[in-house]
């Protein structure tokens, strides 16, 4: 099945669909997607580096999980949809999906030349106490938690490490400040 992407206009308004296969190029068009940061019990972040069979950024950590909704879907049931496939979590084991920077966009070009460029919400989600996961290894390498402090120093530190929609999402204090409130 393929899958489809949402395209925006420069309102940010939903303009008909692309395969996604198809819209990561060097001249990729706005197009909707999110990322998620996951939280486990203890109030560290699950972070991901990205499989190096990914077009963009192959190798890159990142946050949690990202993907794109698809049409008719909304944010919320995307982000639960992509914690299945991407990091093999039961939604059922996620709590509220909460969001912190309603209106990031980005665009940002990797060295392949390959450009994303999307109407990008961010949002936090909480792993039950106790849940597993199996990431799916076609999208994660590997994984790690960290602080939000260690994060944010380890960012500070080297932020060609990282994917850059997590440097700038991480750069807005709204998201700091949610993440530290909400691992209390």
């Amino acid at each position: 099945m393929t899958e489809l992407v949402v395209l925006a206009d420069s309102q940010g308004r939903p303009a008909g669909t692309a395969p996604k296969a198809d819209v990561h190029t060097a001249d990729t068009p706005l197009h909707f997607a999110f990322s998620a940061y996951l939280l486990g019990a203890d109030g560290r972040l699950l972070m991901t580096r990205r499989a190096l069979s990914k077009k963009t950024w192959p190798g890159v950590w990142t946050n949690s999980f990202c993907g794109h909704p698809g049409p008719g879907e909304s944010n919320e049931d995307a982000v639960r949809r992509r914690a299945a496939e991407e990091v093999g979590i039961d939604p059922a084991d996620l709590g509220e999906v909460q969001p912190v920077l309603p209106d990031f966009q980005y665009r940002a070009t990797d060295s392949s030349g390959v450009v994303e460029n999307e109407i990008c919400p961010v949002f936090i989600v909480t792993l039950a106490d106790g849940a597993t996961f199996t990431p799916n290894p076609d999208e994660i390498d590997s994984h790690d938690w960290l602080t939000v402090e260690q994060l944010c120093a380890a960012v500070d530190a080297a932020p060609f490490a990282f994917s850059p929609w997590l440097v700038e999402e991480l750069a807005d204090q709204r998201l700091r400040v949610g993440l530290k409130a909400s691992r209390t």
